[in-house]
């Protein structure tokens, strides 16, 4: 029987070789999200994009983004621009060595450590979920793990500290987020397959 936790979907073949492009669609919003992701180790480098339509959910929008782990899996830089019909916004977020994250977007110039933060979390999107479940191999273990996150929102940009709670279990990883609770099947490589109330892979 197979574990839910690794789960399996058509799309599986697809990140079975690297580079792969993932494609999600939301359950119950016009919203999709496609990324070619490129994995060498615990190191990620992606490419992806969010498209939403006008919805009660969020305006109509498109965002873009660049991420760059280290061969840790721990996030070094991630730049987004997200697009509304009043214009455009973009910003960049790094982080150091010595554990302090810089958020540049237009004016705004912040450094902070974010509580700990290793991880970017982006919300309506299930791949930034990939980062910490592939970091702790939730996908094959059974434990509890708080994440603290730089919390982004769309498509705004808006950045804040957050924390995340993951539990992986036999039936799945459970996700409690600042804005939802569920659980989540992945791949057998960490990646999500079906994070109900969010998106499913296509």
């Amino acid at each position: 029987m197979t574990n839910p936790a690794q789960g399996s979907a058509p799309s599986d073949e697809a990140v079975s070789a690297w580079p792969a492009i993932l494609t999600w669609q939301a359950h119950n919003a016009p919203r999709m999200e496609s990324v070619r992701v490129q994995v060498s180790g615990n190191r990620i480098k992606a490419s992806g994009r969010i498209i939403g339509g006008k919805c009660s959910d969020h305006p109509a929008f498109s965002a873009s983004y660049d991420l760059v782990t280290d061969e840790n899996g721990v996030t070094r830089r991630l730049s987004m621009r997200t697009s509304i019909a009043s214009g455009e916004r973009q910003t960049s977020i790094s982080r150091d060595e010595e554990g302090y994250w810089m958020i540049e977007s237009g004016s705004t110039h912040l450094r902070s450590t974010f509580g700990g933060a290793l991880d970017v979390d982006v919300v309506l999107s299930p791949f930034f979920n990939t980062l910490p479940i592939r970091r702790y191999g939730l996908q094959t273990a059974t434990e509890d793990r708080q994440v603290p996150v730089v919390y982004v929102n769309l498509p705004d940009l808006g950045v804040q500290e957050a924390s995340l709670t993951y539990s992986s279990g036999s039936d799945g990883i459970h996700v409690l987020s600042p804005v939802s609770s569920s659980s989540v099947t992945v791949d057998a490589e960490g990646f999500v397959i079906d994070y109900p109330g969010l998106a499913v892979r296509i």
